[in-house]
């Protein structure tokens, strides 16, 4: 058992962005950290809330053989950390995609229709699966953001959605790797009673919704306060058609 396994996993997601955000020739983007941890603090502050109440009522825990040991509020220092830099390191890789590829993107009629079926989809398994409270939250409120979107339409879904594929790759890494996939036990447990049960290798379905929903919140607040105290924007086009 390794007690720094999970801060390691941390450090190293975070690692490789971290490092090239200081880069000035292209993306640069240590110039939004104010907005952007901005977003992270709003938005993770939400998440840390339900992750404290979830842990308590045992929806999930945590092995403390991959611990260091410290605990706020019934958490690992580890899962504290884990919304401080999952999301800055998954993100980056959208903003990296956009710089490099400012025009790639779903096309508008896609883009307006994804979200209604996405929506409706989602709060359809949420109510069918009342009982289960991983499965309720989590499809709740990807539904509830999806119903936004439709709303108000922010540009930024059409390569949101497709960038979303490319952060699910080192999602997978690391979330397998939290669930048990490379180790002895897994470092995060659930409760299967409430969870649909449904697994891809270790992973829960519902982590993935939960995962979008972080890091899209994220993604949609960085670009209100972006916008809101006049930063200059990474990306140099629309998407095509």
């Amino acid at each position: 058992m390794n007690p720094y396994l999970y801060l390691i996993i941390d450090l190293l997601s975070f690692s490789v962005p971290f490092i090239y955000s200081f880069e000035r020739k292209r993306i640069h983007f240590i110039q939004y950290w104010k907005p952007y941890f901005g977003a992270l603090l709003l938005v993770g502050s939400i998440f840390i809330i339900w992750d404290v109440f979830f842990t308590i009522w045992g929806v999930w825990g945590f092995n403390d053989d991959y611990l260091i040991g410290w605990r706020i509020a019934t958490l690992p220092i580890e899962e504290w950390l884990f919304f401080l830099l999952i999301p800055y390191a998954s993100n980056f890789i959208h903003y990296a995609l956009v710089y490099f590829l400012p025009r790639f993107g779903l096309p508008k009629s896609v883009a307006r229709f994804l979200p209604v079926v996405f929506g409706v989809v989602a709060l359809s398994i949420a109510i069918m699966h009342f009982d289960r409270l991983y499965t309720v939250v989590s499809f709740g409120l990807f539904s509830i953001l999806m119903f936004l979107q439709t709303y108000y339409r922010p540009p930024i879904f059409r390569t949101y959605m497709l960038s979303f594929l490319l952060i699910l790759i080192p999602f997978l890494v690391v979330n397998s790797w939290l669930t048990g996939s490379f180790t002895n036990e897994p470092i995060v447990f659930y409760n299967n009673t409430q969870n649909l049960g449904i697994r891809l290798g270790t992973i829960p379905v519902e982590d993935f919704f939960y995962c979008f929903s972080l890091l899209y919140s994220n993604i949609l607040i960085f670009e209100y306060l972006k916008k809101r105290f006049g930063y200059q924007q990474i990306d140099s086009g629309e998407p095509t058609e």
